[in-house]
């Protein structure tokens, strides 16, 4: 096979290839596809969350980075830039996947995902169960917290990074959001 014929999802470099997959999400059977990979910033406050997750609550449950498929069903199924299963519900995690409602899953705003973060993912999180939904929003540098309530979504709170965010849900988890948000300068 020469070069121009190879196809176009392998790179090569030096003597290997690698394939470079297609990522999407598939909610209420709609594809969305990523359209380019994240910024520095998102994957800053994602390793920021990260770190943030880990030290306090690493023996209660998974902390799982994106990409990793949540399978809600066949209609529905999503990388949530965050995901926190607690130990009691680790059954959902099988076959390398996780399939079920973790119970608190965190997304990064990006000019490309905000707006279906903001509504049909979120609408989507709300009605197969996920106990607790974070948005971070970069660009203001705010978390809006969602906590389910009679399965319905309740913003139980919108915080800054001057504030401390705690989950209501995972007893371990406390964040002081001034941790999560890089500096300024870095923002671009």
């Amino acid at each position: 096979m020469s070069e121009r014929s190879k196809p176009k999802s392998q790179i090569k470099e030096q003597s290997g290839f690698y394939d470079i997959p297609e990522r999407y999400e598939i909610i209420g059977g709609i594809r969305y596809d990523f359209l380019s990979s994240p910024k520095f910033v998102h994957q800053k406050i994602l390793a920021n969350f990260f770190v943030g997750f880990h030290t306090p609550c690493h023996l209660d449950g998974e902390i799982i980075l994106a990409p990793m498929d949540v399978h809600f069903d066949e209609e529905n199924i999503v990388q949530p830039d965050i995901i926190y299963i607690a130990n009691e519900n680790r059954g959902i995690i099988r076959d390398g996947f996780v399939f079920g409602s973790p119970d608190l899953v965190v997304e990064i705003l990006s000019g490309s995902t905000g707006r279906k973060d903001k509504t049909v993912k979120k609408a989507m999180f709300e009605r197969f169960g996920v106990k607790e939904y974070w948005l971070a929003d970069p660009l203001y540098r705010t978390v809006d917290q969602f906590v389910l309530d009679d399965g319905t979504y309740r913003l139980a709170a919108t915080l800054t990074e001057d504030d401390r965010i705690a989950s209501p849900n995972v007893p371990c988890l406390t964040i002081d959001l001034k941790s999560v948000f890089p500096p300024e300068e870095t923002m671009e």
